[in-house]
């Protein structure tokens, strides 16, 4: 069962850990990254080693949450940013 869609990617990753019936390393977590030419990278959830207040720790960096653009889960988005836009 793929986990409800939450409000923000910290709330996404943590009931993707902690709920039972999931599981973390299921989950790609596409990252946006100006140092790739292709604008951004896609992560496992099994790379993932810690959840923090503002950011999470992979095994190569610690990578903000409001740089992740998408969580997929299985075939399910579970999490998208959209672009906010400026008022007129």
């Amino acid at each position: 069962m793929p986990p409800r869609v939450a409000p923000t990617a910290r709330e996404t990753l943590n009931e993707l850990k902690w709920r039972k019936g999931l599981d973390l390393s299921r989950a790609e977590i596409w990252i946006a990254d100006r140092t790739r030419p292709e604008g951004g990278r896609v992560l496992s959830g099994e790379e993932i080693v810690s959840l923090g207040h503002r950011y999470f720790t992979t095994a190569r960096a610690t990578i903000p949450f409001y740089k992740i653009l998408k969580i997929t889960y299985g075939d399910d988005v579970v999490f998208e940013r959209h672009e906010r836009r400026e008022p007129p």
